[in-house]
């Protein structure tokens, strides 16, 4: 960070069933963030594994401290000196069957620093197509945050999106991040907007990492991975496919909306 200003990155990834797949895009590509100066890198929701069916997520749960995909994060995390928000991996709950939805963040040193469990579970059916997380995931119900160099960081993930109040919980956030593997169906219809809206409401800014492609699984997501002003304003996107967006967290930009036009102090609920 430096001159009230930190770039940041998110991935964009088409997750495989096979967690050494992913590994290796994952690897790639946060290499890539840190080349191009990254401070703090996103990874998307399910990046470790999305399994041919829902419960095959069951297998690789993995418990506080331990496991490969903890050991990896951490690792990556240490290797190029930057804050890694873990998009969100399997773990360990006391539901037999299930798991929880869970983002770590990891410090430049590898640390764990903090852990959100998602709170809402998708669900939708339209014709053919039907999803419904809560038949293997147990929700979380604490709101997550994490003070990084620029402030804090709001945690969130994919569904938690579309409900406004979960940010207003979260404080004076810097930047909100959301990991997703948004269908293509409500990506197309919902997710700019929402993510628009959720930067323009709390005048920070948002890092968005998706899912973006045709997985084995027969699933499309709809990708469009993006980091968003706190004007409202997308300065990178992707749309489909493996890659990064990259942009600056810019402290002097967000200070200058919020006073030319301050609507959270005007809030009165």
């Amino acid at each position: 960070m430096h001159d009230g200003t930190m770039k940041v990155a998110a991935v964009q990834m088409v997750s495989a069933p096979v967690v050494d797949e992913n590994f290796a895009v994952a690897r790639r590509l946060v290499a890539n963030a840190a080349a191009r100066g990254a401070g703090m890198v996103l990874l998307p929701e399910y990046w470790p594994v999305m399994g041919m069916k829902e419960t095959d997520k069951l297998a690789h749960a993995e418990r506080p401290g331990e496991g490969p995909i903890q050991r990896f994060m951490a690792d990556i995390a240490r290797e190029h000196g930057i804050w890694l928000v873990g998009g969100t991996l399997p773990m360990a709950s006391p539901e037999s069957g299930k798991v929880l939805n869970t983002t770590l963040v990891y410090d430049p040193q590898g640390r764990q620093a903090v852990r959100y469990d998602k709170i809402h579970l998708f669900s939708f059916t339209r014709g053919e197509e039907s999803y419904d997380e809560a038949r293997t995931i147990v929700p979380g119900s604490v709101v997550g945050h994490v003070d990084m160099p620029f402030g804090r960081v709001g945690l969130s993930v994919c569904y938690d999106l579309r409900f406004p109040e979960l940010y207003r919980a979260l404080g004076d956030c810097k930047l909100i991040v959301v990991p997703a593997a948004f269908t293509y169906t409500t990506g197309r219809a919902h997710w700019e907007v929402l993510l628009r809206a959720r930067a323009i409401e709390n005048q920070c800014y948002v890092l968005a990492a998706a899912q973006g492609g045709n997985h084995r699984n027969g699933r499309r997501t709809w990708g469009h991975s993006m980091l968003i002003d706190p004007w409202g304003e997308v300065l990178d996107v992707l749309d489909e496919g493996e890659g990064i967006v990259c942009g600056d967290v810019d402290l002097g930009h967000l200070q200058r909306v919020r006073e030319s036009l301050p609507a959270l102090k005007h809030c009165r609920l």
